[in-house]
């Protein structure tokens, strides 16, 4: 389990394709790896990555296979490319953004960025099928950062992040720019409620599901929304 608070940005310092796996070498910043084994996870970007090799104090490898590289970023990563790095949360760790498992759920694509005088706003497209899951308030894994969902549009398919110059400063995102893709990782405990919503509703309507939704839909009104903005703001823990 990760905690969402990036320990560090690494650097890729080779990759290395064999069989049906690929392997990064990543540089970590020192004292990152102090007291690190193999078989210890390590997530990169967001990724639940093990340890596989260690070169060095700094140097260590992890072997990632074809369906991570299918499904996340790490198969767009280059030589020199940098990334957002935390070690495994020790039992008893203070949570200090929200529980991630390293496992990502989909890859979303930069849309627009905004800066202000202190912040910078970046804007996300979210695939339909994982739109339910997000609202503003939320809590959300980006590149393995945990973040709050300042704002969102599920008719259109995005959601609106504002990164304060702290996160900026130790993470990747003052290097991304519009079409970069980041990993995404919903946040389990609203997925829950939201799916235990959904089927209640399914067991307790039945057949009535469409037609309840269609009268809804006359009067303006989404059943999806609906169900979004009844589900209570779930604490960090």
């Amino acid at each position: 389990m990760f905690t969402g608070i990036v320990q560090g940005v690494g650097v890729i310092k080779a990759i290395e394709d064999h069989a049906e796996l690929r392997t990064f070498s990543i540089e970590f910043p020192e004292g990152f790896t102090a007291g690190i084994e193999i078989g210890a996870s390590v997530s990169v970007d967001g990724v639940c990555l093990t340890v596989t090799t260690i070169r060095s104090a700094v140097l260590v490898d992890f072997d990632v296979m074809l369906q991570s590289l299918r499904i996340t970023t790490l198969a767009d990563l280059t030589e020199g490319a940098k990334v957002n790095v935390e070690r495994a949360a020790k039992d008893g760790a203070e949570i200090g953004g929200h529980p991630l498992s390293g496992h990502v759920d989909f890859t979303g694509t930069i849309e627009h960025i905004s800066l202000s005088e202190h912040n910078k706003m970046i804007r996300i497209r979210i695939p339909a099928d994982f739109r339910r899951y997000v609202f503003a308030k939320g809590y959300i894994a980006v590149n393995g950062c945990s973040l709050t969902v300042s704002e969102t549009n599920r008719e259109e398919g995005w959601f609106e992040l504002w990164l304060i110059p702290e996160t900026r400063r130790a993470t990747t995102f003052d290097a991304k720019a519009v079409g970069d893709k980041v990993n995404i990782e919903i946040e389990r405990s609203t997925q829950v409620v939201v799916d235990t919503i959904r089927e209640s509703v399914k067991e307790t309507l039945g057949e009535l599901t469409g037609v309840v939704s269609k009268l809804l839909a006359e009067k303006g009104i989404d059943i999806e929304d609906l169900l979004i903005k009844n589900i209570p703001r779930l604490p960090k823990q």
